[in-house]
């Protein structure tokens, strides 16, 4: 099946052009009123709930850096020793009531603490292997579940929202939860190991000093979380803004050349400029206010490590402590505030995680399609008949487009659907497809009510081929064979030769080995339309859906092209939306739609007959035409 539809945007890491929460009207202006995280406790809730299937996993990884910390915090202690022994040794030796140094004594300490700091490099090393394959694993599992929700996702939701958007759950979001969670995870326990074992040892050593280098944690704690209060609606503005301005960009790289032909570019930077303005702002106060915390922690840090070093030397004195110790509870000081430091760091991640999540999960809740049927509808052979039962539908409930529309097809027959813009010709094939279903009334293909089917079955029952094609980055063969994933190359070769394009493949570079570029530039439209319907041709289906696709080509290929339709169409059932009435005269049945209603039906002659809606229309086109050709 070739279900053409219009070409989507160039697939980037960009998120919509237009802001969801800006001012009134959806502009970008530098509006202020951006919310913080909505559910921060929610959104971590569910974030653990990936987790829970590499549990054992993590389970290993906080041991394992749970001990690699006990390793590094009995360090300090281990090297005081030796300083002392050093310091015992030096001091006698200048008394000269000693007997010298102990290097040997020494020379153990060296290789124990050696040993100690290996032992925690390689654990550490582990540890951060062993991360690092479950945040990749985490991030598929995202892109993952994304993917499947889109193909679950009504296309009503996609009507509505830029394809930016969507990309950008899926690339920039999903790497920022990647990321920030690999950092944090293991810094959390290290950190709360390093300050609980930190602090026993400093109080193995000298309960006053311990307590003087306590008091930097209230004032640590209340620093902390005045600049994560302060940061987090600048974090949520930053990753929002991001979206707009890729968006943004994304859109007018796509549409390049028609912004250019209307000389846009001034509108364009003018948009940019309020979008970027803004993400200035945000980036640059969430990042001054990270960047700040370290500098005061240190601060706070050194006002403690000053009256510590005091202390220790004046116990040192009274001989309430030896040298060693000092030098190890500096260390111990150090290490102490470290923690704090980076667990106020986490702080900050975990805000940036929740951020993004938070978006990731806003996609997966989006209402999905009505879930299929249990027993489906099995069809051994299409027919090709297809019923319009009093269908009633519109895209807004309370605004009804169709209404009361009845119309019933016999296999094999061409129907031409017309009538001015708006009339809802498209909108009947995307009811007759199912990417909307009718608010009542019933639509059915061989006697069973399409709703009875699974929508890949029904779907596989149709080709599309639109006016606007859609061509993907791949080889002319790649590209044919997408009607049926399973067909030859011969087969390929007879359909694009049924299309009457096999002759103008054979001109190109590489023929079907060449590649079509992202937008399918480097071939004509027409010659894409050709390529489209020989992907229709090879995918065989019962019933036809076909835009009018000759109002953009030259009159030559115009030829080609309605050779190669009039060859799809022969024995399927055909629905055509006719653009230009003089194109399907020869039609089995004429809808003629207005306002969403069936006005008239009938075929060419005896629509002419009654000179009502269609004969007004073929009329006015056939007089344009004649004006044209005066002219």
């Amino acid at each position: 099946m070739t279900n053409q539809s219009t070409r989507p945007s160039s697939l980037t890491t960009q998120r919509h052009s237009m802001p969801r929460h800006g001012g009134p009207g959806g502009g970008p202006p530098g509006m202020r009123n951006v919310e913080k995280a909505r559910d921060f406790k929610g959104t971590m809730k569910r974030l653990i709930q990936y987790l829970k299937s590499y549990q054992v996993s993590i389970i290993v990884i906080l041991a394992l850096a749970a001990i690699s910390t006990v390793f590094n915090i009995f360090g300090p202690k281990i090297l005081g020793k030796a300083i002392t022994r050093l310091f015992e040794g030096v001091m006698g030796m200048i008394a000269g009531t000693g007997t010298g140094i102990d290097f040997e004594y020494i020379g153990r300490i060296i290789i124990l603490m050696a040993t100690l700091y290996l032992i925690s490099a390689l654990i550490n090393y582990i540890q951060g292997w062993v991360m690092s394959g479950i945040t990749a694993k985490i991030t598929y599992q995202f892109r993952q579940d994304i993917s499947e929700k889109i193909n679950r996702m009504p296309l009503k939701y996609f009507d509505g929202t830029n394809h930016g958007e969507v990309l950008s759950r899926i690339t920039n979001d999903v790497d920022t939860v990647s990321q920030t969670m690999n950092q944090s995870l293991t810094q959390i326990i290290t950190s709360a190991v390093t300050l609980i074992g930190v602090l026993i040892m400093m109080l193995s050593i000298n309960a006053w000093m311990t307590l003087v280098s306590l008091v930097i944690i209230p004032l640590s704690a209340i620093t902390t979380m005045q600049i994560v209060k302060r940061s987090q609606k600048f974090f949520k503005e930053q990753q929002d803004y991001l979206g707009h301005v890729n968006g943004h960009v994304e859109e007018m790289f796509g549409g390049h050349l028609v912004m250019k032909a209307f000389n846009g570019e001034a509108k364009s930077l003018e948009v940019f400029d309020r979008s970027n303005s803004v993400l200035y702002s945000s980036a640059w106060k969430s990042q001054f206010l990270s960047s700040i915390m370290m500098p005061i922690m240190n601060f706070l840090g050194n006002v403690s490590y000053v009256i510590v070093t005091i202390l220790g030397g004046w116990f040192a004195i009274r001989g309430t402590i030896t040298v060693g110790d000092i030098q190890a509870f500096i260390q111990y000081v150090r290490s102490f505030n470290q923690p704090i430091s980076q667990l106020a760091n986490v702080s900050n991640l975990l805000q940036q995680t929740a951020a993004a999540a938070e978006r990731v999960f806003e996609f997966l809740n989006q209402a999905e399609e009505v879930p299929e049927v249990s027993n489906p509808v099995q069809l051994g052979e299409v027919k090709g008949e297809v019923e319009f039962r009093n269908v009633h539908f519109g895209y807004d409930p309370e605004k009804i487009i169709i209404k009361d529309f009845s119309a019933q097809i016999k296999p094999g027959q061409q129907i031409a659907i017309v009538g001015p813009t708006g009339a809802g010709k498209t909108t009947m094939v995307k009811l007759l497809m199912r990417f909307y279903d009718v608010n009542s009334g019933a639509i059915l293909v061989d006697g069973h009510n399409i709703q009875d089917f699974s929508r890949h079955d029904l779907r596989r029952s149709f080709g599309m081929v639109l006016q606007d094609t859609w061509l993907y980055n791949g080889t002319i063969m790649e590209n044919i064979r997408y009607g049926r994933p399973d067909a030859s190359d011969a087969e390929v070769i007879a359909a694009a030769k049924s299309a009457h394009v096999d002759h103008f493949i054979h001109t190109l570079p590489d023929g079907y080995h060449m590649e079509l570029n992202e937008e399918a530039s480097n071939v004509s439209q027409g010659q894409k339309q050709l390529l489209t319907i020989a992907r229709a041709i090879l995918a065989n289906p019962r019933i036809l859906i076909l835009d009018e696709a000759t109002s953009s080509v030259d009159t030559r290929t115009e030829v080609l092209i309605q050779r190669a339709i009039e060859t799809l169409m022969k024995g399927r059932t055909s629905f055509v939306i006719a653009h230009r009435l003089s194109t399907i005269r020869d039609a089995d049945l004429i809808l003629v739609m207005n306002d969403g209603d069936i006005v008239e039906q009938g075929s060419h002659k005896e629509l002419l007959a009654k000179n009502g809606f269609y004969a007004e229309l073929y009329n006015s086109q056939f007089e344009m035409a004649a004006a044209a050709v005066m002219a």
